[in-house]
């Protein structure tokens, strides 16, 4: 196959719900407070779909949108990802029911699973397609609806999950541009620390796994923490080394939106300076795949993001999977 092309982001796209729940509406379901939740998360509000509203409903949306920033129609599209942990049903696939949606009738389709790492897998799979010449252009979508299955019971972790959708276009061209290093990684050894237990063949869904809300996200987060910060940190000087740049280089970070104080750990470690970073926690909470290419979309609209900047993208998520990414931005 030819290896002669690179792969660059030509288009963004992101939706959220109009429902806001902020952490004063928290305050009447849980014991928690706002001072609690935004000292320990940097959390003061998330979105939150309504009942009819599925995962595929968001990234329908958002790819739309990045369809037409890349000016390109569904029907050149090759390839559809959708990088989610809360698809529509078991099967089909996610992508396949946005494939219809969008009319991308040429693409093939798949969803992939890597938890708040997800978009920088669905990354590596596009640039992977791309760079040995198989595909020309591939829709890459990070959608959660993670709200379906939060328990609202768990102060520890309702605080901190939101919905939304992020897409981007990825596209064939010059080598030196778009892509410049993508690194992908993970531990099964740590497949305990953030699950939803129930819902698989391991533990099929029936009364008693409801009961126990065995249906619901579980995670140990001091491990998280911990694990988080050193693999983010770590990884992100790897995309660095094989992209031949360093932190003096970036214009920009954009990590997974998790926790402020990962955030932050990850930022110490890497002595980035804070206006290097693009944050928007404070605004949707943790939505896991979604969250890098909802603050992608939100950097390039706001015009934060320039042509030839060079960014790096990180992510750290259940498996445990982690990966990052480093760009030169071509729009």
């Amino acid at each position: 196959m030819n290896c002669n092309y690179s792969a660059a982001i030509i288009g963004t796209g992101s939706y959220v719900p109009d429902k806001i729940m902020t952490n004063h509406d928290l305050e009447k379901m849980v014991d928690t407070s706002d001072e609690w939740i935004k000292t320990r998360t940097g959390i003061s509000e998330r979105r939150i779909a309504d009942e009819s509203t599925a995962t595929s409903d968001l990234s329908t949306k958002a790819a739309l949108l990045a369809l037409e920033d890349a000016g390109i129609s569904a029907e050149e599209i090759d390839l559809v990802v959708v990088a989610t942990v809360t698809p529509d049903m078991a099967f089909p696939s996610t992508a396949c029911i946005v494939q219809k949606n969008i009319g991308a009738l040429n693409a093939a389709a798949y969803d992939l699973s890597a938890g708040c790492s997800g978009f920088i897998y669905g990354l590596a799979s596009a640039y992977g397609f791309i760079s040995n010449g198989m595909y020309r252009n591939v829709l890459v979508i990070g959608a959660e609806t993670l709200s379906k299955i939060i328990n609202w019971e768990d102060r520890n972790t309702c605080v901190l999950f939101g919905d939304g959708a992020g897409a981007t276009v990825v596209s064939r061209c010059d080598k030196g541009e778009g892509i410049l290093s993508v690194k992908i990684g993970s531990n099964g050894n740590h497949d305990r620390l953030i699950t939803q237990p129930a819902g698989g063949s391991r533990i099929p869904v029936d009364v008693e796994s409801i009961n126990k809300k065995l249906n619901k996200i579980h995670m140990e987060g001091g491990e998280v923490f911990k694990l988080a910060v050193r693999t983010m940190a770590s990884v992100s000087e790897a995309a660095l080394e094989e992209a031949d740049i360093t932190v003096d280089d970036l214009k920009l970070v954009i990590p997974h939106q998790a926790n402020s104080r990962i955030i932050q750990g990850i930022f110490n470690r890497l002595k980035v300076s804070a206006e290097k970073s693009y944050i928007n926690l404070d605004k949707y909470g943790n939505t896991s795949a979604a969250s890098i290419p909802l603050a992608l979309d939100e950097a390039a609209k706001k015009g934060v993001l320039k042509k030839d900047d060079k960014i790096l993208l990180v992510a750290f998520g259940s498996g445990l999977t982690w990966g990052a990414s480093t760009i030169k931005w071509v729009k």
